[in-house]
């Protein structure tokens, strides 16, 4: 996607299921952490998180964002994909800079939007490996949404006949986290998709598989930084 911010303007990003890739081919982005500004690389990665992140853009920025699907990411890096856990990277460090240089100086020269999508497509296919994907992941993903994060990790292997570390293992390999974090980050999403102004917090906490109230609004709190009634308050 293509995200353009005419004036400055400092936003939160949720905890998701995807890495993400930025390139900036105009402007800048800074992190606010601890009420430290850091600035970001004009390319870099952003590994799966479970905190929120405050981000502030400058005026005029403009931003190709690539979302990876859940382990889509994996037959481009040559690595691990957990050592990216709540990190944001500088792409300097999978690739040569004379290279970066080069595409961010297309991209900037570029004249539409889709014109900037067909130049980061042709750039990321030319750094794709030649892997095959894990079909054991693959499947541990689909059940992992099948129960929507409601799922315990023995349950999961168990289903898929394996023992439970050998699955963690490859997981966190493939998908950037454990399967008990994905999952976590699965029911957090789901209760944010299915929320509505009618519905009770207890009944939502319920649906989601949250026996305890407490135990919601902590685990609620944890990925946005704001209790459900103040977060969904504010969002309506």
């Amino acid at each position: 996607m293509i995200s353009e911010e005419a004036e400055t303007k400092e936003y939160k990003v949720l905890p998701g299921t995807n890495l993400v890739i930025g390139f900036q081919y105009r402007g800048q982005l800074v992190r606010i952490q601890d009420a430290a500004v850091n600035p970001l690389s004009t390319a870099g990665i952003t590994g799966l998180h479970d905190t929120p992140r405050i981000f502030r853009n400058a005026a005029h920025t403009g931003t190709v964002l690539v979302y990876f699907k859940e382990a889509g990411a994996a037959p481009f890096f040559n690595m691990p994909l957990h050592e990216l856990f709540d990190e944001s990277v500088s792409l300097d460090n999978f690739m040569l800079r004379s290279e970066l240089l080069v595409f961010e100086e297309q991209l900037a020269e570029a004249n539409t939007d889709q014109d900037r999508i067909a130049l980061t497509e042709r750039f990321l296919i030319g750094r794709l490996r030649d892997t095959t994907p894990d079909k054991l992941v693959l499947a541990a993903l689909a059940l992992i949404h099948q129960h929507q994060g409601n799922l315990r990790i023995t349950d999961l292997a168990a289903q898929l006949n394996i023992s439970q570390g050998p699955l963690e293992k490859r997981f966190r390999q493939a998908v950037g986290t454990s399967p008990k974090k994905f999952a976590a980050l699965v029911r957090f999403r789901h209760v944010l998709k299915s929320y509505h102004a009618r519905q009770s917090l207890t009944h939502l906490a319920h649906a989601a598989g949250f026996y305890d109230q407490a135990h919601f609004i902590k685990t609620f709190k944890s990925f946005t930084g704001e209790t459900p009634d103040t977060f969904f308050t504010v969002a309506n």
